[in-house]
């Protein structure tokens, strides 16, 4: 059951208080691929300047990204600079260069159009509806967008939501997207517009899973460590779309879990620069996360009944 994603490819500058990383991988579909490939294989498409490090790039198809959906073309690669402060929730962009992003165009493969679950990076929403063209009957499709396209191109968006199952966004893309400052209540107005789910990605205050059948909180896992949070949405979007193309599954326990995975890949990212800690851990050490946030949120509704009776 394939597992496509469609989206940025660039080299990343980042600064934080914690170090900095030069011309790093980066982009949404590559954070997707490295977690998301940790437990399901991944299709990739996007696309890459005669400069990108196809080296560096190339080691993702070891680890289970099917790279024949990325295009190489004259020109300079995408590539987005920035600085993060002490609390890490707000940065500044000091540059963007979207080289031949700019004119990126998805072109599909034959052999990825029957994945069975696709996810639409942050780009341009018709370029989203260009790729929903260019599939057959996907199971479930999932689709990222950011407050520029909210703002640039509403009408597009909000054809695009007739026609997808699960929407992800931050809260502040919510809000906007919904004229909503309630976040369950601007989850309910997007439900209403076709999508099945939600999911808002709230940073250090985890995330909100809203459906029809209810609501399921997942809070940030505790780390010692944290380096950069760039790329930590779309590593949880990989472990999201990672764990349902892996079972299967659409029950709402299911969905639950896959909430869980992508918590967990999202707070791996953050441990180091880049996709540099997806370069460390092995579906074990992933398993195990997701065991710890088990631990994290478990608890015992009758155990003062038990200690009241000795």
């Amino acid at each position: 059951m394939g597992l496509l994603v469609v989206g940025s490819i660039a080299l990343d500058s980042v600064e934080t208080p914690f170090g900095r990383a030069d011309d790093a991988l980066g982009g949404s579909a590559v954070f997707f691929g490295a977690a998301g490939a940790l437990l399901h294989p991944v299709q990739m498409v996007g696309v890459v300047g005669r400069d990108y490090p196809m080296a560096k790039l190339q080691r993702l198809a070891e680890r289970g990204i099917d790279l024949r959906g990325v295009t190489v073309c004259d020109g300079e690669s995408f590539r987005w600079a920035g600085r993060y402060g002490f609390d890490l929730s707000t940065r500044d962009t000091l540059e963007t260069r979207l080289g031949v992003f700019a004119n990126f165009r998805p072109a599909i493969p034959e052999e990825f159009r029957d994945a069975r679950y696709v996810f639409l990076g942050n780009i341009d929403p018709e370029l989203q509806l260009e790729v929903l063209e260019q599939v057959h009957q996907p199971a479930l499709v999932a689709f990222d967008t950011m407050n520029y396209w909210i703002q640039g191109k509403r009408t597009v968006l909000l054809r695009l939501l007739e026609r997808i199952d699960v929407l992800m966004v931050n809260d502040s893309e919510l809000r906007e997207l919904s004229g909503d400052w309630h976040i369950h209540r601007a989850a309910r107005w997007v439900l209403a517009r076709g999508p099945k789910y939600v999911v808002v990605k709230k940073g250090e205050h985890g995330a909100v899973l809203v459906a029809s059948s209810g609501v399921f909180y997942v809070p940030a896992f505790p780390l010692d460590d944290i380096f950069d949070p760039t790329g930590a949405g779309d590593a949880f979007a990989g472990g999201f779309m990672g764990h349902i193309a892996r079972t299967g599954g659409l029950s709402p326990a299911n969905l639950r879990l896959a909430m869980v995975y992508g918590s967990a890949m999202g707070s791996f990212a953050v441990e180091r620069f880049s996709i540099q800690r997806f370069d460390e851990i092995t579906p074990a050490d992933v398993a195990e996360r997701v065991r710890a946030y088990r631990d994290l949120v478990h608890f015992d509704l009758d155990a003062d009944a038990r200690d009241a009776r000795g």
